[in-house]
């Protein structure tokens, strides 16, 4: 079986300059996830986040490894079409833009109309009435399409955690570059790098 996103020896290096190659930021992962599901992502800032869903959509090269979207290598698809599979959403979401020497004739066709991937780089969620339902409702009818979906979230209010503990079925934790799979909310509570970056937010949390 095809699973939606296998990320496979996965790594990012920065360097000082292109002569001084002291590495200055490094990104490793590995996970798989089979099935369409809700996935939240957290970790500080600065962590390697947006670098990872950058190197899942395509608009960033790794250092080396691969990032398959439904068996597909995203690297090796036409830039044009890398949104078909997996498509980034920053913030204001605005779609993240694409970069490539090799000129896309070269390229693999997607071979899908619309985004298997959705990953969401911190969304704003207004507390205004209904507009964190109508959000959530988004995720869950992406969910039942068929799709994956990512939820990046930097907890600074008690709300945004009981967000992530009400629609995510599993987490992804970055810290300094190190990726980590959690099978649920409580998995991902009890990783002590997790609960060191929640601090007190945890404690309130679950009082």
């Amino acid at each position: 079986m095809v699973a939606m996103l296998d990320v496979s020896g996965l790594q990012k290096t920065y360097f000082k300059s292109r002569l001084n190659r002291t590495p200055t930021f490094e990104l490793a992962a590995n996970f798989r996830i089979e099935q369409p599901a809700i996935v939240g992502m957290m970790g500080p800032n600065g962590s390697g986040k947006t670098t990872l869903f950058e190197l899942i959509t395509g608009s960033n090269t790794p250092t080396s490894g691969q990032v398959l979207v439904q068996g597909k290598n995203i690297h090796g698809v036409r830039t044009d079409q890398r949104d078909r599979l997996a498509i980034h959403y920053h913030q204001s979401y605005q779609v993240r833009s694409f970069r490539s020497l090799k000129p896309n004739f070269m390229m693999e066709s997607a071979g899908s109309d619309y985004p298997m991937v959705h990953l969401f780089d911190e969304p704003q969620f207004n507390t205004q009435d209904g507009y964190i339902g109508f959000m959530l409702d988004f995720f869950r009818k992406l969910r039942a399409e068929g799709r994956l979906v990512f939820l990046c979230v930097h907890p600074n209010e008690r709300f945004h955690l009981e967000i992530l503990q009400e629609i995510c079925e599993q987490f992804i934790f970055v810290q300094k570059g190190v990726v980590t799979q959690h099978e649920s909310y409580d998995a991902v509570l009890e990783y002590p790098p997790a609960q060191d970056y929640l601090g007190t937010l945890l404690t309130e949390h679950v009082a």
